[in-house]
């Protein structure tokens, strides 16, 4: 009989032990699990956070200033990225330009060297096929032509780029405007109350602080932008002046 009692005593410890550590497995799995799960959320919280602070901070601001600084920013990129298109298809490899004008010139004459302009885009095709034009006037109308078609040339990679200063210089200044308008309606706010709580002016302050913080980005973005296509005006408007000189000793060449 004891020992009948010993076996159950033992079966009952262990199917007690066998339970409780089944439900401590699945306490600490439903532990992880829940773990998992809120680090997940917080990782989808966080990643959202930005979009929605952004979004946030921006109906904040005020929809009168804020449209104006997003208008700024839409029409300077828009600018900016037909610019940036036009420069890069106005880029031309001058070295091959140049030899097959010169190969031309020497097989087939001043026609077949403009014939080679004609077939070939870019600014400095243009002033190619404009000095060859002239070539029958003498080198000075060849030289006056380049000079002259060369200038046209740079209006044209130039133009719609003062625009984008403008907006550069514009978004700051609206945020700025914001900034003072903000502070004016915190000080109206202390006024009207008689009393100065953090409360009346904590909204004027944040507007005003956020308007300045969204025209300085604006500034910057468009910055970026306006450097990288005065940068490549500058190495077309380089590379132009180079082809001039070149298509002007070519001519001296083939013509003794």
């Amino acid at each position: 009989m004891k020992r009948l009692f010993s076996i159950l005593a033992i079966t009952f410890m262990v199917a007690f032990g066998t339970v409780n550590a089944t439900t401590n497995a699945a306490t600490v799995a439903s532990t992880v699990v829940s773990s998992i799960q809120d680090d997940a959320d917080a990782t989808a919280t966080e990643s959202l956070g930005f979009h929605q602070e952004l979004k946030k901070r921006f109906i904040e601001g005020g929809a009168g200033f804020m449209g104006i600084v997003l208008l700024c920013l839409i029409l300077g990129l828009a600018i900016a990225i037909e610019r940036i298109i036009f420069l890069n298809l106005s880029s031309t490899n001058t070295k091959k330009l140049t030899q097959k004008v010169e190969d031309a010139l020497q097989s087939g004459g001043v026609e077949s060297a403009k014939e080679v302009c004609r077939n070939t885009s870019g600014p400095v095709a243009s002033i190619f096929y404009q000095g060859l034009d002239r070539t029958d006037e003498g080198l000075d109308a060849v030289e006056k032509a380049v000079v002259a078609y060369g200038g046209v040339q740079m209006g044209q990679l130039e133009k719609n780029v003062s625009w984008i200063s403008l907006f550069i210089a514009l978004a700051p200044m609206l945020g700025f405007m914001g900034t003072v308008i903000g502070m004016i309606e915190a000080f109206d706010k202390i006024e009207a109350a008689g009393d100065m709580q953090p409360s009346l002016v904590a909204g004027g302050i944040k507007v005003a602080l956020l308007t300045t913080v969204f025209g300085l980005i604006v500034a910057i973005i468009l910055q970026i932008f306006y450097n990288y296509i005065i940068a490549k005006i500058d190495s077309i408007v380089n590379d132009m002046e180079d082809a001039s000189i070149t298509l002007m000793d070519l001519l001296i060449r083939n013509k003794k």
